[in-house]
């Protein structure tokens, strides 16, 4: 068994999870500013029982990256030691806001209303910045910097799209309108954060190049590309014909949703792949020695079971349209 294939591929799933999981929260975060006071509480009420369980899987991913990958937690982790503690301090902020806002009144609640926008709002930024700056390499100069930027706008923009498919399937009435258009608005920035990672990583890498535009050898790549494209038109036509009074299929956006940050994740384990740290540090140059991968192996074959049957129960227990009052 190739246990550093074995452990890339847990990390790659529990970064996805993570992404998607605690990306609708975070999306919803952001979107609060947007709302009313009564929209406000059914929001909080829609992400209440998930959005502390769902960071789980960024430890997970974390964790191995760490104790699999000790030579690429090290390059990753050093180049970007600011985003990261960046994100920190939005992920406490996010989670000291939650709490407090439900004992706060008056103005009090509105500024811990505000805080929950701003911790939401820079743990996705600092997501996206990482993002930006480990497809290009770490590489210096004002350029790459200034494309790691766009990258984590575009980021926060592909999270609020999360948000509000997540919001069109937990709410209805004139929250679930609004939801659907700022999904559309969202969509938009996810268009554009695909468009840019898509152009960078082959501009940066003669690797990832090679692997995408060898033609004819790597048409049938394309494919991805496509569904991708796809996806993004399910999207929009689902949250129009829902705007319409078409009813039923509120999950039907959502799902479109979570199937474009799949692809497009995809596409980037494709480009990167066998690389941890792009055209440097191999997966198994990178590995921990076998024989802590072995013991590492052996500790998540128990611990990720409960975690996705946690997860699962979860969001069966709490399944259906969301109401107000529940966290105030």
């Amino acid at each position: 068994m190739d246990l550093a294939l074995v452990f890339m591929v847990l990390m790659g799933v529990s970064v996805l999870a993570y992404v998607v999981l605690d990306g609708y929260d975070l999306g919803v975060g952001m979107l609060m500013p947007a709302a009313g006071a009564d929209e406000q509480s059914v929001m909080v009420s829609s992400i209440g029982p998930f959005w502390d369980a769902n960071e789980t899987w960024l430890v997970l991913g974390i964790g191995i990256l760490l104790v699999a990958f000790p030579r690429a937690h090290g390059v990753v982790l050093g180049a970007l030691y600011l985003p990261v503690v960046a994100m920190l301090i939005g992920l406490m902020f996010r989670g000291v806001a939650f709490e407090f806002r439900m004992k706060a009144l008056g103005w009090h609640r509105e500024l811990w209303n505000g805080l929950f926008w701003a911790g939401s709002f820079l743990a996705s930024f600092s997501q996206g910045l990482m993002l930006g700056r480990y497809i290009t390499g770490f590489a210096p100069g004002f350029g790459y910097y200034a494309f790691a930027v766009v990258v984590g706008a575009a980021v926060c923009g592909g999270y609020v799209l999360l948000g509000a498919t997540w919001l069109v399937l937990k709410t209805e009435g004139a929250l679930q309108r609004k939801a659907l258009a700022w999904s559309r608005w969202g969509l938009a920035w996810v268009a554009l954060g695909v468009g840019l990672v898509s152009l960078a990583t082959p501009l940066v890498s003669e690797t990832v190049r090679a692997k995408w535009f060898d033609f004819p050898r790597t048409l049938a790549l394309m494919a991805l590309p496509a569904a991708c494209v796809a996806a993004g038109w399910a999207v929009w036509r689902s949250t129009g014909r829902i705007a319409r009074g078409g009813g039923g299929g509120d999950w039907q956006p959502f799902a479109g949703a979570v199937a474009i940050f799949a692809i497009a994740f995809l596409g980037l384990a494709y480009s990167l792949y066998p690389y941890v740290v792009i055209d440097r540090l191999t997966i198994w140059e990178a590995a921990a020695h076998p024989s802590s991968l072995r013991v590492v192996l052996a500790g998540a074959i128990v611990v990720l079971p409960f975690i996705a049957a946690y997860t699962v129960i979860s969001y069966r227990v709490f399944r259906g349209k969301a109401r107000g009052g529940l966290y105030d």
